[in-house]
């Protein structure tokens, strides 16, 4: 079955130049215009991956608002924004909100593709039968590899899949430091240092909503991060 890629973009000629490059790849393709009209189809029915514009038809923030909205209805859903908006603050902010990559619209459509193609092909190689048996087990963490699902103390963490990747690659060798260019290749994403430091920062939060006292990722500096041994 093919995958369903969801483009919500207010510029007809762009949003039209991005599905037909989806399509002439093997993808499916829904378009929307507006954060209201996506949000609908969304609640109706979620997509493999969203692609989001920031700026939306009268919202100048829109594609900002609908990743929240998309992350209260799933933690797991691949998130991209691909937009004209190259800022630092925009992409921090991005990624805040949960999306997995930040990409502008100076990316060409080879290298769009490509980086949807290795995305989709992560999410499948984890969940392969010969992984469904993959549980990591620290402590009060588990990760099952096979339902892209973390708990900490028995909760879950709700870790979007960029997350889950950086903390399943921290947790699979404890001790050990990992880069910030290991972890953008465990997390299949290309980002600069201060969105991987967010991303961190993010996953700490989550951990410490459960547990205050969670101190399992250690800042190594100069160096990059480790899950600490307990």
């Amino acid at each position: 079955m093919k995958k369903v890629i969801a483009i919500v973009e207010d510029e007809p000629a762009i949003r039209d130049n991005y599905a037909a490059a989806f399509q002439r790849n093997g993808y499916s393709v829904r378009t929307y215009g507006t954060r209201k009209e996506a949000i609908e189809a969304f609640r109706a029915r979620l997509p493999d991956l969203a692609v989001i514009d920031v700026g939306l038809k009268e919202e100048p923030e829109g594609g900002f608002e609908l990743c929240r909205e998309l992350r209260s209805m799933s933690a797991e859903l691949p998130i991209i924004f691909l937009t004209a908006r190259d800022s630092e603050l925009d992409a921090v902010s991005g990624l805040r909100l949960g999306a997995d990559d930040y990409l502008t619209k100076d990316l060409s459509l080879t290298h769009l593709i490509a980086r949807v193609t290795a995305l989709f092909r992560r999410i499948e190689a984890l969940t392969q039968p010969s992984n469904r048996d993959q549980v990591i087990s620290r402590g009060s963490l588990m990760i099952d590899a096979a339902r892209l699902h973390a708990t900490w103390n028995d909760q879950p963490l709700g870790l979007t899949l960029t997350e889950f990747w950086i903390v399943h690659a921290l947790s699979k060798n404890p001790g050990h430091v990992k880069n910030r260019q290991q972890l953008m290749d465990a997390a299949n994403v290309v980002l600069d240092d201060n969105t991987i430091t967010s991303h961190i920062k993010r996953i700490r939060r989550k951990f410490q909503a459960i547990d205050a006292t969670f101190d399992n990722i250690e800042t190594m500096y100069g160096m990059g991060y480790r899950w600490k041994e307990a």
